[in-house]
């Protein structure tokens, strides 16, 4: 069961939230914040597996208190939602460690997919915020002289796996893509990351886009 806080000032979104995540068996709501302090003080009271976190909170905003909750080391999966004309916040939300990234117009099938490769320990992108990420990221990405040699450690297949996170891939799609066991493509993935020196996996998609690995679809 993946157990879920959701944390928005609004009561109608969390509402809205609760009615769409209630009704999947494999999905639990357990608790709701009304702003960024106490999501923080829920997530360690409740344990949740995934912190579903809007930007715009009082108190304490949602990109303060996912800065907040990674330097406490928590185990939850912060997911954070944004909107087309807030890219600088996306950006901001990738430097305190947040784990994935939706849009607020985002259909219901998309919401609990998206909860659901988080908690797996996946990262998430929306796709309609890649390129403008990108570009936003890129001047703290090394390189490509510094790159080179970092990408050079990599063997075909970390390579290959590399190419097929940046594309949005979680590992049990991998896994199948590449005729490998799951737990085989998880080691790949930590391998990946060490070499190149990445926090996690939404740095690698950055990464491997700004390299020229895979290109943002027009």
């Amino acid at each position: 069961m993946i157990r879920v806080l959701l944390a928005d000032d609004q009561a109608l979104v969390r509402s809205g939230f609760q009615m769409i995540l209630s009704s999947q068996q494999d999905i639990e709501v357990v608790g709701e914040a009304e702003d960024g302090r106490q999501a923080i003080d829920l997530t360690y009271r409740l344990m949740p597996d995934v912190v579903l976190m809007d930007i715009r909170m009082p108190v304490l905003d949602g990109l303060q208190a996912t800065r907040r909750l990674v330097q406490l080391r928590t185990t939850a999966r912060i997911l954070i939602l944004t909107t087309f004309d807030l890219d600088e916040y996306v950006y901001a939300a990738i430097r305190s460690g947040a784990s994935g990234f939706l849009l607020k117009d985002v259909r219901p099938s998309q919401l609990v997919d998206a909860i659901r490769v988080v908690a797996e320990g996946d990262a998430l992108l929306a796709p309609a915020v890649t390129k403008r990420l990108l570009e936003r990221f890129a001047a703290t990405l090394p390189t490509p002289e510094e790159r080179a040699p970092a990408l050079a450690t990599l063997t075909e297949r970390e390579r290959d796996v590399l190419e097929l996170v940046a594309i949005g891939l979680s590992n049990a799609e991998i896994a199948a893509r590449l005729f490998l066991g799951e737990t085989t493509v998880k080691t790949h993935v930590s391998s990946m990351l060490r070499k190149l020196e990445l926090r996690d996996r939404v740095q690698a998609v950055v990464l491997a886009y700004e390299a020229g690995l895979v290109r943002p679809a027009s």
